[in-house]
Order: C-alpha cells, then sequence, then structure tokens
C-alpha cells in the first residue's frame, strides 16, 4: 500500500498548465471542429480543472489520514502495543518505515488547493480570515482524470475492506443528509466540502442517542443593549444631536440613538447590512439611513434607503429597492418646504443623483452627477429645488424643475482647485460654505456658482467637516491637522482646540447643547467638547479588523485586540476602555488567565505578550514562528497556556506566579493544516484542536504528544470548538467548513453561541449535538462575525465583528 501511496504523492508533479493543454489537444468534446467560441471552451476547461482540484484535495486529505494510522499503527507495534481497541488492523502487510511514511506526507500539499481562475465564494471575509487561507487562487500541481479516478476506486475498495464494521449491514448504523452514526464504534461523522469529520459519543450517550432526536430553541434569547464604535473611518455627516437628548450615529448594520446623560442605548435594526448615509428630517423625528447591497439567506438585496421614526422606531418607508446600484453613499431631506423630498446619490460609476417623494416612494428625478467620487449632497435651506453636491474637483450646483435637473458647475476661477471638495454646509444668509482638501473655506454667494470669500490655509491639510451653529457661527474640522476651528459672522477665527491623536482626524461636527460640541473622528471615536479646550471621548472602538475577544474570568470586563495595534480593557457597565494600549504588531487573539490577573495576546506575526491588566504594563513577550496566532488559552487551573498558530503547530508553555513566568514544555505536531480553534478540559489534562482542513485532534497538555486512544478523551466536554460532537448542531446546510467562525458554551453550560460568516449570531441549547439543530438568530453585524464570549456570569454576550470593526453587547434574557 505504502508503493502505491509514493506513487498517488508523484502525481502531484504535473502542472495545471500542462493538463489545460492536454485537454486542449485530447479531450474529444474540444474539437477543432466545434461551434463553441473560445470563452465557452476556457470556461468548461476552466470548470473541469476546478473539480478535479477540488477531486485531489480529497484524495489528499483520505492519503494524510491513511498515512497517519499507518504510523500510529506502526509506533504501536514498534513500542509493542495492542491494537487500539474496537479497530482491526489497518493493513495485513507489514510496517512500512516511519521515514517513508514522514516523506510521503511532507510530499503532500499542506493546504487545500483552489486554482486562480475560481472567483472566491463570499467576498466578506477579508485578507486575514482562514477563510481566505484555506481558498488561496495561487498554483498547484495536478494530475490526469484516469489515474486520480484509479486511485480513488483503490482507495475507497481498501477503506471498505478495514471499516470497523460491516457496510451490508444497517446494525448499529443511520445516517441523514451529512451526518451518519455508527452505534457500535460510538461516532457520528459529519461532511464539510465533501471531507469527513469524526466526532466521538460520550459513553453516556451510546445508548440512545440518534440522530434524528429533535433539540429544543433555548429558552433563553438574546437582546442588543450596546454598541461600541462609531463608522467615522470611511463615512461623513453621519452624527446629529436629537431633541430627546440623543446623539444618532451608526456602525455596522445598526442606527444607534445614544443619550448620553442617561447612559441608554436604543437600535434601529431595519438594515441587513453596512449602513453608509444618514440624514435627519426637519421635524427631528424622522430619519433616512442608505445602506449598501446585502445579503439574506445567500440571496442578494439591493441597496435602499429606509426612512424610519426615531421614537417608535418603526420603519415608514423603503426606498430606491432595485433602483440603486452598489450603495447610497449620500442622503438628504429638503428643508424649505417641510422636507417633502429626499435626495440620495450611489455608489455606479456615474453616481446618479436622484430625487424622491419620499412618502409616495415616488421617483421624481435622476440624473448623472460625476464620474468621480460623490462625497455630499444637501438640499439649500431656502430653494427646495436647489441641490449642492460636492466631491472629486468639483463643486455642482442642480435646479430641479419637473423631472430634469440641470447643473451648474463652480467655479473657482483665480482661486486655487482643490482635489476634493470634502463637504458643504449653508450660512444663515444662504451661502454655501465648502471645506477642501487643500484647508481652503470657500463661501458661495447664495443663488450663484461663484467663490465670494476665501479663507485660505484655515487648516493643514483636509478639511472634513463644516457645522453652522445656531448663533450663525462656523465649526470646522481639520484631518491633517486634527484641529476644530470656531469662526464667527466674517470668518475670522475665535477659537481652536486640537484632538488627541488617539482619536484621530476630525470626520463629523454636531452642535449639542449650548456651548457644547460632539466631534466623530477617523479613528471611531465620538467626543463631547467645549472651547477652548475641553474634550471627553464618550464612544471608542477599533478602526481595523476585529478577531480578538475574552471575557474576564471573575468580572464584567472584556478584552479584544485588532489589526490597528490597539488592546482594550472594557468595562461592560461604563461601555468606555478601562485602558488602551498600542502594541506592536496587529492583534489575532486574546486570552484572561484564570486569576484575571494578566491577560495574552496573540498577534498577526508569530510574535505573543502578556499584559498586566491592573496597569497595562508588558509581563512577557514571545515567538512562536511566524505566522498569525490565532488562539490563546490558558488551562482552567492556570498552570498551562497553549498558543495555536497558522504554522499548523500548537506551542504549550507551563506557568508559573501567576501568569508571569513562562517556559515551553511541549509542541503539539500532527495538523496538516493551520490551527483554528483550541481548547482545554476542564481537568487541564487534555488539549483539543481542530484546523483549517477540518481536522479533530487531541492533546495530552504536559506533553504535547497526540493522543490516538479515542477511548481516552471522548467523555470529556469541550465548549469553544466548532468541531466536536457537542457543537456540530451548529453547522447550517451546505457548510462549507469555515462558515463557523467561533462558538462559545454559557458557564452554566445551558447556551451555545456561535459566530457565523454572514453577519449573524446564533444562539443554541447546549449540547448541540444534533444536526442542523434549531437556533434564535440576530444580525447587526454587517460583516463575518469572528468571535463570541459569554460574560462570566452569562448576563451578557459578547460578539465582535470582522471588517465591520464592531462590538456588540447582548444581554441574556
Amino acid at each position: 500500500m505504502s508503493e502505491r501511496m509514493a506513487s498517488c504523492g508523484s502525481l502531484y508533479d504535473v502542472s495545471s498548465t500542462n493538463l489545460l493543454l492536454q485537454y486542449c489537444n485530447n479531450d474529444d468534446t474540444v474539437s477543432a471542429g466545434s461551434n463553441m467560441d473560445m470563452e465557452d471552451r476556457v470556461s468548461q476547461l476552466e470548470q473541469r480543472l476546478q473539480l478535479q482540484e477540488d477531486e485531489i484535495q480529497l484524495l489528499k486529505a483520505a492519503l494524510a489520514d491513511a498515512l497517519r494510522r499507518l504510523g500510529c499503527c506502526e509506533e504501536q507495534r514498534m513500542q509493542g502495543g495492542g491494537i487500539q481497541p474496537g479497530r482491526r488492523p489497518l493493513a495485513t502487510t507489514a510496517p512500512t518505515p516511519s521515514t517513508k511514511v514522514r516523506q510521503l506526507l511532507q510530499a503532500l500539499p499542506s493546504r487545500p488547493l483552489s486554482n486562480g481562475y475560481v472567483q472566491q465564494k463570499r467576498l466578506l471575509s477579508s485578507p486575514s480570515s482562514p477563510k481566505k487561507e484555506v481558498l488561496q487562487s495561487i498554483k498547484r500541481k495536478s494530475m490526469s482524470t484516469e489515474r486520480l479516478t484509479l486511485v480513488k476506486r483503490e482507495m475507497a475498495a481498501e477503506s471498505r475492506s478495514r471499516t470497523t464494521s460491516s457496510s451490508s449491514s444497517s446494525c448499529g448504523k443511520s445516517k441523514t443528509k451529512e451526518c451518519s452514526l455508527n452505534a457500535e464504534d460510538g461516532y457520528v461523522r459529519m461532511f464539510l466540502r465533501g471531507r469527513p469529520v469524526t466526532m466521538f459519543l460520550p459513553d453516556a450517550q451510546r445508548d440512545g442517542y440518534s440522530l434524528d432526536n429533535k433539540v429544543a430553541l433555548p429558552d433563553r434569547k438574546l437582546k442588543l443593549q450596546w454598541v461600541y464604535g462609531y463608522r467615522g473611518r470611511d463615512c461623513r455627516s453621519n452624527l446629529y444631536l436629537l431633541p430627546t437628548g440623543e446623539i444618532v450615529y451608526f456602525n455596522a448594520s445598526v442606527v444607534v440613538l445614544y443619550n448620553t446623560e442617561e447612559q441608554q442605548q436604543r437600535h434601529y435594526l431595519g438594515h441587513n447590512d453596512d449602513v453608509k448615509c444618514l440624514s435627519v428630517h426637519p421635524d427631528m423625528v424622522t430619519i433616512a439611513t442608505g445602506q449598501v447591497a446585502g445579503n439574506k439567506d445567500g440571496k442578494q438585496l439591493a441597496p435602499h434607503v429606509r426612512v424610519w421614526d426615531s421614537v417608535s422606531l418603526n420603519t415608514l418607508h423603503v426606498i430606491g429597492a432595485g433602483v440603486f446600484d452598489r450603495a447610497v453613499t449620500c442622503v438628504a431631506f429638503s428643508k424649505s418646504n417641510g422636507g417633502a423630498l429626499l435626495c440620495a446619490v450611489d455608489d455606479a460609476n456615474d453616481h446618479i443623483l436622484s430625487v424622491w417623494n419620499w412618502q409616495k416612494e415616488k421617483q421624481l428625478a435622476d440624473v448623472k452627477c460625476s464620474n468621480d467620487s460623490v462625497l455630499g449632497a444637501v438640499f439649500h435651506p431656502m430653494d427646495a429645488n436647489l441641490i449642492v453636491t460636492c466631491g472629486k474637483s468639483h463643486i455642482n450646483f442642480w435646479t430641479m424643475e419637473g423631472s430634469t435637473l440641470s447643473k451648474r458647475q463652480g467655479l473657482f476661477e483665480k482661486n486655487e482647485k482643490p482635489k476634493y471638495v470634502l463637504c458643504v454646509a449653508f450660512a444663515e444668509n444662504g451661502d454655501a460654505i465648502t471645506g477642501d482638501s487643500s484647508g481652503n473655506i470657500y463661501v458661495w454667494a447664495k443663488g450663484g456658482n461663484r467663490i465670494s470669500q476665501v479663507v485660505s490655509g484655515a487648516h493643514e491639510g483636509g478639511i472634513f467637516s463644516l457645522c453652522v451653529l445656531k448663533d450663525g457661527t462656523v465649526v470646522s474640522g481639520g484631518g491633517k491637522d486634527r484641529r476644530v476651528a470656531l469662526w464667527d459672522h466674517d470668518y475670522s477665527r475665535q477659537a481652536d482646540m486640537e484632538v488627541g491623536e488617539a482619536f484621530g482626524p476630525v470626520r463629523a461636527l454636531a452642535e449639542g447643547k449650548p456651548g457644547e460640541l460632539f466631534i466623530g473622528t477617523t479613528k471611531n471615536a465620538i467626543i463631547r467638547a467645549a472651547f477652548p479646550d475641553t474634550l471627553t471621548p464618550i464612544v471608542q472602538g477599533h478602526t481595523d479588523e476585529l478577531w480578538g475577544l475574552d471575557a474576564h474570568p471573575s468580572m464584567e470586563q472584556f478584552v479584544t485586540c485588532a489589526q490597528d495595534r490597539q488592546v482594550h480593557l472594557w468595562d461592560t457597565n461604563s461601555h468606555q476602555p478601562l485602558w488602551s494600549k498600542t502594541i506592536e504588531d496587529p492583534g489575532r487573539s486574546a486570552g484572561f488567565h484564570p486569576s484575571g490577573a494578566v491577560v495574552a495576546v496573540g498577534t498577526m506575526s508569530g510574535r505573543w505578550l502578556v499584559l498586566d491588566t491592573d496597569t497595562r504594563d508588558l509581563v512577557s513577550m514571545h515567538t512562536d514562528g511566524n505566522e498569525i496566532i490565532s488562539n490563546i488559552k490558558y488551562s482552567p487551573d492556570g498552570n498551562f497556556l497553549a498558543v495555536g498558530s497558522h504554522d499548523n503547530f500548537v506551542y504549550i508553555y507551563a506557568v508559573t506566579e501567576s501568569g508571569r513566568k513562562y517556559s515551553r514544555v511541549g509542541k503539539c505536531t500532527g495538523h496538516s493544516s493551520f490551527v483554528t480553534h483550541l481548547d482545554w478540559s476542564a481537568d487541564s489534562q487534555y488539549l483539543v484542536t481542530n484546523s483549517g482542513d477540518y481536522e479533530i485532534l487531541f492533546w495530552e497538555a504536559s506533553s504535547g504528544k497526540h493522543v490516538t486512544n479515542m477511548d481516552a478523551v471522548r467523555n470529556l466536554e469541550w465548549a469553544t470548538c466548532p468541531l466536536g460532537f457537542s457543537t456540530f448542531g451548529v453547522w447550517p446546510d451546505g457548510a462549507d467548513g469555515t462558515d463557523i467562525n467561533a462558538v462559545c458554551r454559557s458557564h452554566d453550560g445551558v447556551l451555545l453561541a456561535s459566530a457565523d460568516d454572514f453577519g449573524k449570531v446564533h444562539l443554541f441549547s447546549s449540547p448541540c449535538c444534533q444536526p442542523r439543530a434549531p437556533s434564535h438568530m440576530y444580525g447587526g453585524h454587517s460583516s463575518h462575525v469572528t468571535n463570541v464570549a459569554f460574560l462570566h456570569d452569562d448576563s451578557c454576550l459578547i460578539s465582535t465583528g470582522g471588517k465591520d470593526t464592531s462590538i456588540l453587547q447582548w444581554v441574556v434574557a
């Protein structure tokens, strides 16, 4: 058999390019006389090549499994041990030399195959997510269909010959569409992308377990309590104060109404994907928000504008579904006619400007706005038929007559023409005021398209926001200089203040109570400010992809780390960070010591560090490999730390002095793909790991030795690995193995939460050991949900978003 496997390994020597040429030359279906055009032929060949590479991946997985079994069998025989209980010998021939087994394993590709012609399944995931690593579009070696089929037949026959129970008998076996139960050997097998995943039943369930058992929905549900962060990094004009005392803004797919005095949030949850723009009606109650194209249950949803009531949070109208392209980037109500009209700009190549009677949901006019990006669109406060748009190298004044929009370009004449006109506001007398990327403020006389006044060099770098206060004075917010300046009616500077570097450049400005401002920044923070120098952060968040999360073992706190190199320790009552620390490398994973005294943080570079939770001081720093530390977790007794890496290894450290001293005691070697998840047994004696090719392996904690006797671990309980008997019910129909990014069991063992790749948080009953178990499903994130964690008392669940960088806090009730 080893000789046959050696030949299988050599099959990878034929390149994908040669295989494509072979098809072009030899395949009878692609003949010179064919009437198919070249594109159809190439497309057909690409599809065939992709199917073959998928088959190769399955063959590789089967080979790796078979070789691993051979290696284990050989070790047992060399040590004089018997065959594993309940299993027949894997082969009747003499043992293969261990060096040969290792050579064969090394000859196999270490990651799943994919070819460079096929588009990725989803575009939601980031370049750093495990999904992209599994499906990298890179050149791989291939093999011919005939030899592949022959090898698959031989391996299938050999597999049948050594199965632990007769396949001709139905005794002890049952199957569903994607799962099978072997009651005799006590395991359930499910399939992900055609790859078998075997999970062993605890002894207590072996007699009464059936795949047909029904699971009830959990008695408890989740309710969104708090949204951490604000979307300021790439959105504008999205911060306003309502008469209720609430500020309104958005993050991910949630529009937040935050009462800063009472420390309460309400949430509008009508959107199903990223919210990109916001406008408040003159009645100060009705709000319009626009979103990007969404995805629900695998179906594309068109971008649209939702008009809703900020008191009841009820949706009043949905506008433009099927009309807008890609996303709605600007939206604004008219002001002079009671707010009867709504204008919007989409993200199509031509950036279409459209005007709507929003109460009738009827489009009145539309026009191509600009080939270049459009950053703002607003109605003139005194003329409902005049709209001003601004963006790259332009400011346009649009007049609506009937269903026609006519354009007058703003004339810069002798003044410097900026690369971008970034924002526009209106003075009390109707003049338009613009801020641009050169740091200049231009005043455009009412009704005209010419500049009447110039404030040169108002800021160093761009001016991202302008706000006209109730007393007629103007506030401007700078980008590069991070300054907020106050200007009188004649545009003379009266005062200014600087926003700290930690909060970033100014993105949005809103007037608060008399003498008070709210400042939104590009680092996703909101600050309450007052001249001359009062600056108080009230909302903070991450600014780059967020994966690292863990809940404090005994306090109402949790830690997050992201690729923005920030580590935050959050208090769930004040909803503010107790401290923040900048680290050298992008963060990826985090884990508290059981004492809560220290927290370990894994990075994208192979480095991991330990921080004191009281002082945020650096306690220790180590490096294992040079790839992503995807998981870092202390054992329940606090004596060990497991570090899971994308280099396929798990490093085990002995921990002493309450988490302040570390020494490596083991290295878990055996995975053929990167480690995605790991978990400790309750007694801290064993580890379980999941990998990118859907393997489940077990290890001895003290030595890192691979556990091959399943009877030693089948009765242990695990809480945070998506692949396992107690959690496999979270996987949906047709899952590809990367749809579930994280799971977490509540401390009372009753609930199981999952984070999926479609922006949803699910709540299951635990244990979740029936196929496709029912769940409560919750939206709010607009990107893949990367992690979930219950607080120490199970009162709340924390979830983190990847690209949306949001943190959501859910009450468990």
